[in-house]
């Protein structure tokens, strides 16, 4: 199963979008002396939600070149993941189990992961395009290292946002007002397989 979803156009414009982002967020990280090392808390717990097809597509190239045991294996990591989260919202609880594609602390799709999984950790900000200006302060222990930095370096989303949306529509094309929003854990684009696009 090594069908790709996604053009060689497309892949390799989310590659380089991809690859931005992590250039934007090494220059925030390096000038705050920030890492993730020996951190007692893990992010890969937190409960992020994702909103593309693209993303999803992406996503799914990088399952489906995996060797089947892999990919089965992860597949079944995915449902216990999905089973969990909705227990927790079951109970009003914002869910908060481990992404099924960690494996000893690593990513196994790091080259496929999505973009909050890329821009979590650092602060930034965006603005909507109703705009609205929105900030984002980092994870706890980005914050302790900011301190109290009047103005501290800020990774800005709004660009790689709008990239994102274009590579949305590129993607979707006259399709993008038949489909359902995108509102689903990485787990769950996993459960439910390679976007079925009409």
């Amino acid at each position: 199963m090594s069908e790709k979803i996604l053009s060689t156009e497309l892949t390799a414009r989310i590659a380089d979008l991809y690859q931005r982002m992590e250039e934007a967020y090494d220059r925030v990280a390096a000038d705050l002396a920030f890492s993730c090392q020996g951190c007692p808390d893990n992010c890969c717990d937190s409960y992020f939600q994702h909103h593309t097809y693209v993303e999803w597509a992406y996503l799914w190239d990088g399952v489906s070149a995996l060797p089947e045991e892999r990919r089965t294996e992860l597949l079944n990591r995915a449902k216990g993941y999905v089973e969990a989260c909705e227990k927790a919202l079951a109970r009003g609880e914002r869910p908060q189990a481990m992404c099924p594609l960690l494996d000893d602390g690593l990513c196994s799709l790091y080259r496929h992961r999505l973009m909050i999984c890329r821009m979590h950790g650092v602060p930034s900000a965006m603005t909507r395009p109703d705009g609205q200006a929105m900030r984002f302060p980092g994870c706890f222990r980005c914050q302790e290292l900011v301190g109290d930095r009047q103005e501290p370096p800020t990774v800005d989303r709004t660009g790689f946002y709008r990239e994102l949306v274009a590579l949305e529509v590129a993607f979707l094309g006259p399709r993008r007002s038949l489909l359902p929003k995108v509102k689903m854990t990485l787990a769950e684009m996993l459960v439910q397989g390679p976007p079925k696009l009409p």
